[in-house]
């Protein structure tokens, strides 16, 4: 029963989730110009979204809230308003010296439903001190993850990086690209796919333990797992390259209704076969989808778009292990073989996985 009562509580975060900005950043002898794509709202509220998934988690929430009801204008003018604040959390630096952020253009996306987060691509100048010195852009870790992008004219090879608690990027030249390892690329798309099960993936990781709770037998869980692991490779794959595209908007609802049928699955009990099999395949399918829109909003550099991808699925799949390992050692382990395992462990488990499934497939349809 508590275990229920810790997903239900879970299942009531809000949709103005915290999002990944992308800063694509154009530099010549005498200045810079960095376009980035972020939530606004959130840095005008002087959100920290350090440790929280989700606006309506921040104390701040109400002032987010007002501020994304706001229209497209005046939004636009409570940033400029705000923008002597907000700059002191974006940094550039030439030889260790702090640059000023001049904001030069403001565009905010007409996003009619409130309850998603809204877009807003903001245009700054940052003057440079004579010289070759490179640049180094990042922003504080109070404002969140942050994807920093330097690539040649021609869409080659160049620098993409993916910074979190506040690091800053690698030094970026004032004529080229900087560059960026292979090896260090593969390891940031690896850092990305793990933190989006965990501990961003709630949806993946009620998935996850609802293939667990079927059964602590090795056989049933490695077939479950494989299935799922193909299936969503595949359709990852796919949309990544654009060759399969569904909106958020029937994808999210039906990984919702997902969890919600392996879990039902569990309660009622059963052997593993080949329909389960099959189901978990076709339901990897739409996770996979949903994998795919996370690269979709960092952008997958064009450069390196196979070590991305596969650096990325393996993240995934190290978080999904994880997660795993953690039931085994919290509840597989100690009581695994107990009688009272299944009636008082895994089927009220299983219950709260349902409810929080059901719940998730109303609000993202009606909500």
């Amino acid at each position: 029963m508590l275990v229920s009562m810790a997903l239900l509580r879970a299942a009531q975060a809000g949709a103005h989730e915290i999002r990944p900005a992308v800063a694509d950043v154009i530099i010549g002898p005498d200045r810079a110009e960095v376009v980035v794509q972020l939530t606004a709202e959130a840095l005008v509220a002087g959100i920290d979204v350090t440790g929280i998934e989700d606006t309506d988690e921040a104390p701040e929430a109400e002032v987010y809230d007002a501020l994304r009801a706001l229209p497209p204008d005046e939004m636009a003018a409570a940033l400029r308003a705000a923008w002597p604040e907000v700059a002191r959390g974006f940094i550039a630096e030439v030889d260790g010296a702090r640059l000023d952020w001049v904001l030069r253009q403001v565009r905010i996306a007409d996003e009619p439903e409130l309850e998603l987060p809204r877009d807003t691509q903001i245009t700054a100048e940052i003057a440079l001190p004579p010289g070759e010195a490179p640049v180094v852009l990042g922003w504080v870790a109070a404002n969140g993850p942050l994807v920093v992008r330097q690539n040649t004219e021609d869409g080659g090879e160049g620098y993409s990086g993916y910074l979190t608690d506040g690091a800053l990027s690698a030094p970026l030249p004032r004529t080229g690209t900087a560059t960026q390892s292979i090896g260090a690329a593969f390891v940031d798309y690896i850092g990305i796919g793990f933190a989006h099960i965990v501990p961003k993936g709630l949806d993946h990781i009620l998935f996850v333990l609802g293939l667990f709770f079927f059964s602590l037998a090795l056989k049933p869980l490695v077939f479950q797992v494989t299935a799922f692991t193909l299936a969503h490779t595949v359709t990852l794959a796919l949309a990544t390259l654009g060759l399969v595209s569904v909106p958020p908007a029937i994808v999210e609802p039906l990984i919702a209704l997902s969890i919600v049928y392996i879990a039902v699955e569990n309660i009622l009990g059963g052997a593993i076969g080949w329909r389960r099999t099959a189901v978990v395949f076709g339901f990897g399918l739409l996770h996979g989808l949903g994998f795919a829109s996370v690269l979709g909003e960092i952008g997958l550099d064009p450069a390196r778009f196979l070590t991305g991808l596969i650096g990325f699925n393996i993240g995934v799949e190290l978080g999904q292990l994880a997660v795993l390992a953690a039931a085994f050692v919290l509840l597989g382990l100690p009581f695994g073989r107990m009688d009272w395992y299944r009636p008082a462990v895994a089927v009220p488990a299983s219950v709260g996985i349902a409810l929080v499934g059901a719940w998730w497939a109303v609000e993202r349809v009606f909500l």
